[in-house]
């Protein structure tokens, strides 16, 4: 026999549902609610699972060496234009105060929140760090598991004063470690000793004297935001002089061959405009089989070798 509720069941049973939910809704959240600071291996093989290539021991993706070698050359107009036709539209923030502004620095994000503090968060995230063996303030424990070629991003949700995540003792420590610099949406203090670590780069929102108060580390390598961006574990992060933006690393690649290419053709382009061979108008156009086969000629009698495949550029011509 099939039972049918009635209409009083029904308001029995969403009576029920409304006076029980929200006795019910704080355990399952505490079973969805990552236990740890930073993010487990797993998830951040699920998370970033477009990326197939190498990983580091706690799973984020291990863009190789050569390819953020070659990163540094891209502008960010190349990158991102890639990243506009793959459908990435919120990769750029831009609005900070420099360390050097001429000193461009390329790396893996390895990313880090931070939230206004409060009496029982501080205690659960202390207690929990406590378990993991952490020492130290909470701004230096993403510090200890920086890796060579790592950029540290941190979401300091815009602090500046009482928000500085580091001065010039740390700064050391971050660039013994990833050699390369840091990007915050928070603040920063000790200008001039900072300044004084040698290939060490900075992109914040401010500068002031006061240290981190009221301020609480929440997790590490997992999602953040930048100013308009979301950043996860393992992205590319270019930061030039316009600002920084944020690569998938599986369009690490893609977005250096199309920059080395594009430079190539206005290598190609600008040369053979200042000699009178070509005009404007030919120049800005699809090429011609004859321009073409020229550029070519010229490409192999260059003394350096593009690091693109002739086939590559072949067909991004």
């Amino acid at each position: 026999m099939i039972l049918v509720p009635t209409q009083a069941t029904r308001r029995l049973t969403t009576l029920s549902a409304l006076l029980i939910g929200p006795w019910l809704a704080p355990a399952a959240l505490a079973q969805e609610t990552p236990s740890g600071i930073a993010a487990s291996k797993a998830d951040l093989r699920a998370l970033t699972s477009a990326w197939d290539g190498d990983r580091y021991p706690d799973g984020r993706p291990k863009v190789p060496d050569d390819l953020l070698r070659r990163m540094k050359e891209v502008s960010i107009e190349e990158a991102w234009e890639v990243l506009r036709v793959r459908g990435f539209e919120n990769q750029f923030a831009g609005g900070w105060q420099m360390l050097r502004p001429d000193e461009p620095f390329v790396g893996r994000a390895l990313t880090a929140s931070y939230l206004p503090a409060r009496p029982d968060l501080v205690e659960q995230v202390m207690r929990t760090a406590r378990a993991e063996g952490r020492v130290g303030p909470s701004n230096s424990w993403p510090i200890d598991v920086l890796q060579k070629g790592d950029v540290y991003l941190a979401d300091g949700f815009g602090k500046v004063a009482d928000g500085t995540l580091i001065g010039d003792n740390l700064g050391n420590a971050i660039y013994v470690r990833s050699g390369t610099g840091v990007v915050f949406d928070a603040g920063a203090r000790d200008i001039d000793g900072l300044r004084a670590i040698r290939g060490f780069n900075a992109f914040v929102r401010g500068w002031d004297p006061s240290f981190m108060k009221n301020m609480v580390m929440h997790s590490i390598n997992r999602p953040i935001r930048i100013g308009p961006v979301t950043v996860l574990p393992g992205d590319v992060i270019l930061a030039r002089r316009e600002g920084v933006i944020v690569i998938p690393p599986q369009l690490a690649e893609e977005v250096v061959v199309s920059s080395e290419v594009v430079r190539l053709k206005d290598e190609f382009g600008h040369l053979r405009l200042r000699e009178g061979t070509y005009t404007p108008g030919q120049i800005d156009v699809p090429w011609t089989e004859p321009i073409k086969a020229d550029f070519f000629r010229w490409m192999e009698s260059r003394p350096v070798k593009p690091a693109v495949p002739r086939g590559e550029i072949e067909k991004r011509l």
